[in-house]
């Protein structure tokens, strides 16, 4: 254990003493500990190597060189990830983020509100280190030739140590990302997943500080061994993700441009455009740490827990850039995070569809086979094609079901019993999965027949009309409010001077 107190370690009487001194960090005793703290403790040697590029007396390169211990140690990062000098001037921190959006908006065609969560997620690749919650950027189309690849390339001059691949084994990803603390941004993201599920796993458990390490076996006995996966990532393919990586991330959609749309080709745009932006960033990272490190943006009304949590860094960062971002930041989550609650989870639409049933039908309960008839006749849901081309099962509706605690029972019309579902049993699902429009519970309790049964809403099937039976339910409407539209009024910044030209 160390018992010399951090102010009074000679790493940092070192750190103090090297305006009078640009060689007091490389003497023999001082590297040998800095090298030994980059082997053992990278995230201290992170933090350290910021504090000593703040105090800018020595060359980050040749400190990079001389901590790695050796010549062949210290190559392949100093090629891989170029050393970024911070901005010489304060930077104002709207301006950047304009500045970030306009460039983005150049080269790929989308949303505002996607390209200023773009921007505002490159700041936060630089406030890593500050922050508690790392969201993923989710790069996502419909089809080819939107733009992904080219957005992710972006990023990729934009983030703080960016490390960009389309196709790496599990076991080097967990090893890159603890070895170099990367910006990871990982293409065709689809196909990447598809051949290394267990990648998966990998990519979910870096999304807050405290649960971001994975532990494998290592070496010839097999030791297990803890791996830091912490740090900024950047997801690109079509379609959707798997929901526990959708859950996490940031969606930046994009859309193929049409004949009248035009964009500028980054391969080859100004290099020294994305150098300037790379050093504006960098200074408006050291400036801000500390006020982002101890920021509480409130959550937005109407985000789920897991959106506002991923939204806190941007959100942090756009209400210290102040101007318009504060109100511009918010929209965009609303707006995106609105787009991805239209495409529910399988087991949200399953719940849509049964509620749907009990509505038509005014029903205040139902056989299980009726159920599944009705779930059946909409061509257009999952249901008719879900096993594999073939139509549901009885047994794959009962588990579906099971997952939300939902269990079907006997259930009696006239002399008929067999098993089936209340909708009392379905009130609290469809409260806690299900947006809006959750049913509220019936005004009329069942009650028994001259004959001891309970009367139920006609079979799923097509038959003719019935008379409405006395315990049919009472219309679950009127208790319903509709939800107020929460996207908040923004003062846009480009309104006041034609901002980016119109584009955005």
């Amino acid at each position: 254990m160390n018992l010399i107190p951090e102010a009074q370690s000679p790493i940092q009487m070192a750190i103090r003493n090297l305006e009078h001194d640009a060689g007091a960090l490389y003497a023999p005793a001082v590297l040998e500990q800095l090298r030994e703290m980059r082997s053992k403790d990278p995230a201290a040697f992170a933090r350290l190597r910021l504090q000593v590029k703040a105090t800018k007396h020595l060359s980050m390169v040749e400190f990079d060189r001389l901590t790695a211990g050796s010549k062949d140690d210290a190559a392949p990062e100093a090629a891989i990830f170029p050393e970024v000098e911070a901005w010489p001037d304060l930077v104002d921190g709207a301006d950047l983020l304009d500045d970030i959006t306009h460039a983005l908006a150049r080269h790929v065609v989308a949303d505002k509100e996607t390209l200023r969560a773009a921007a505002l997620w490159s700041a936060f690749t630089w406030l890593v280190d500050a922050v508690q919650v790392a969201p993923i950027a989710n790069i996502t189309a419909p089809e080819k030739r939107c733009g992904k690849s080219i957005l992710l390339t972006a990023l990729g001059k934009l983030a703080y140590r960016p490390l960009q691949v389309s196709n790496i084994a599990p076991a080097a990803l967990f090893r890159s990302i603890e070895l170099w603390a990367p910006t990871l941004l990982i293409d065709e993201v689809d196909a990447f997943l598809a051949a290394h599920e267990d990648a998966r796993g990998i990519l979910n458990s870096g999304f807050t500080r405290d649960s971001a390490t994975v532990i494998r076996c290592v070496g010839d006995d097999h030791t297990p061994t803890p791996f830091n996966v912490w740090g900024a990532k950047a997801l690109c393919g079509i379609g959707k993700i798997a929901d526990t990586l959708a859950d996490r991330s940031v969606p930046l959609r994009l859309r193929r441009r049409t004949a009248g749309e035009t964009v500028e080709s980054l391969r080859h745009s100004d290099p020294t455009l994305w150098e300037q932006l790379r050093a504006r960033l960098a200074r408006f990272a050291l400036d801000s740490a500390s006020t982002i490190a101890t920021a509480r943006p409130a959550p937005i009304p109407g985000l789920n827990d897991r959106a506002n949590d991923a939204w806190e860094p941007l959100l942090s960062i756009a209400d210290l850039a102040g101007e318009h971002w504060p109100k511009s930041a918010r929209h965009a989550a609303i707006a995106l995070h609105g787009l991805e609650g239209e495409s529910p989870s399988v087991g949200a639409e399953l719940l849509a569809d049964v509620k749907a049933v009990f509505d038509a039908k005014n029903a205040n309960r139902i056989f299980s086979a009726d159920l599944l008839t009705a779930l059946l006749a909409d061509d257009e849901s999952p249901w008719a094609t879900w096993n594999r081309g073939k139509a549901m099962t009885p047994r794959q509706l009962v588990s579906k079901l099971a997952d939300f605690g939902i269990k079907s029972k006997d259930v009696r019309q006239g002399a008929e019993v067999k098993k089936g579902y209340h909708l009392e049993q379905f009130t609290d699902a469809f409260i806690r999965y299900l947006s809006a429009d959750s049913p509220a519970q019936s005004a009329t309790p069942l009650q028994p027949s001259n004959h001891a049964g309970y009367s139920v809403a006609e079979s799923a099937t097509d038959t003719p009309a019935k008379t409405p039976s006395a315990t049919r339910k009472a219309t679950a409407r009127g208790a319903c409010s509709g939800v107020a539209d929460r996207t908040p009024p923004i003062r846009e910044k480009e309104e006041q001077g034609a901002l980016f030209g119109g584009v955005l």
